[in-house]
């Protein structure tokens, strides 16, 4: 604790016996043990709690450890691997159907009615253009293949 040599100790011990006399040397020494005694202790109660404080902050750094992974593993358990397959599969047949329906008929018709071709020069009776619908129906395989090479081009990956 304190850095005394074994001449200053005696030094301390004659100067002691001299000042406070021989009769009640043993009384103080007794005192001086207990007062250092009282110090010891207090010391070694102040590295205790120290100790503790850093093991509570420890096991604060742990519990936080621990729930974050049991947040991602509450994560994990909701997960489907089909979902992103459903959304890209959405995406994909939203830009065929769209680019089906930008294709332009024979004549834009106003909305509502149908589209009206004209016919050659020896018929009178005017022929009726097929509806998207129709045609997605029945050729509709090459356009929308057309379509998703198109797409595909423009930098898109394919779904």
């Amino acid at each position: 604790m304190f850095d005394f040599s074994w001449s200053e100790l005696l030094l301390i011990g004659i100067v002691a016996l001299i000042f406070i006399g021989p009769k009640e040397l043993p009384g103080v020494l007794r005192t001086l043990g207990q007062w250092m005694s009282k110090v010891r202790r207090m010391a070694g109660d102040f590295q205790n709690q120290f100790h503790d404080a850093m093991r509570e902050a420890e096991l604060a750094d742990l519990k936080k450890d621990v729930d974050e992974m049991a947040a991602h593993a509450a994560n994990y358990s909701n997960f489907d691997p089909l979902a992103d397959v459903r959304k890209e599969m959405d995406s994909a047949q939203r830009d065929i159907e769209t680019a089906v329906a930008d294709k332009p008929v024979a004549a834009n018709p106003a909305a509502g009615e149908p589209a009206v071709a004209t016919a050659p020069a020896g018929d009178a009776a005017p022929v009726e253009a097929p509806s998207p619908l129709a045609a997605a129906g029945e050729g509709a395989q090459e356009p929308a293949a057309e379509s998703v090479k198109q797409h595909n081009a423009a930098g898109s990956e394919p779904a």
